[in-house]
């Protein structure tokens, strides 16, 4: 993972936050064979928000969950219970079939495990998922951590699904880990950048 230089960002990217600034703090990129993209370094106090800007990240298998989870401990481990909720939307390539539903299954009540960003990711040349995932304020020791992610997904089936989930990592220790993945197989392309927001 190459980490670079904090640059000021806002001139180039339409945040959407009038008067904020976003920071490129460090960017992964997939040479087609990782199993994780992490950071684990960069965040701290130093920033309130965090916003994990992905784009075209594709699965070396098809009908994949593309996930995420934070940690207290540097990295050693991504499991720190969270309550969230799952929204999609979607539309299939023959027009046919058309939703907006929440999804019992992909939420979590106390659950440890990964947060669901997209669900079964195709593996076809040209199907990829991106968005943006925000982190609020992961280096307070007083309160507990929200988050919220916007994904769109093509899927396996030939769906294309608008995805949004959102939550709080129940911890009121400083969040200083990210790590995103595949439930399953290796990330064979796509970049994930984090930036710090003022």
């Amino acid at each position: 993972m190459a980490v670079y230089n904090a640059i000021r960002y806002d001139q180039y990217f339409d945040h959407g936050y009038a008067g904020d600034g976003w920071y490129l703090i460090s960017t992964f990129t997939s040479d087609g064979s990782d199993t994780t993209a992490s950071f684990t370094s960069g965040i701290s106090s130093t920033y309130k928000e965090y916003v994990f800007v992905i784009t075209g990240i594709h699965p070396e298998t098809d009908n994949k969950k593309f996930t995420w989870q934070v940690s207290i401990d540097a990295g050693s481990n991504y499991n720190v219970a969270t309550t969230s909720t799952y929204l999609q939307i979607y539309n299939n390539e023959a027009d046919n079939s058309q939703a907006f539903q929440y999804s019992t299954d992909r939420d979590q009540a106390q659950g440890t495990g990964f947060n669901v960003l997209c669900n079964s990711v195709g593996s076809d040349a040209d199907q990829t998922c991106s968005g943006l995932v925000h982190l609020y304020n992961p280096a307070s020791t007083t309160y507990v951590k929200h988050y919220m992610a916007k994904m769109n997904c093509q899927q396996a089936s030939d769906y294309v699904v608008a995805e949004q989930t959102q939550g709080y990592y129940n911890t009121t220790s400083a969040v200083n880990a990210v790590q995103f993945k595949f439930d399953s197989g290796e990330i064979q392309a796509g970049k994930i950048q984090m930036f710090g927001v003022i």
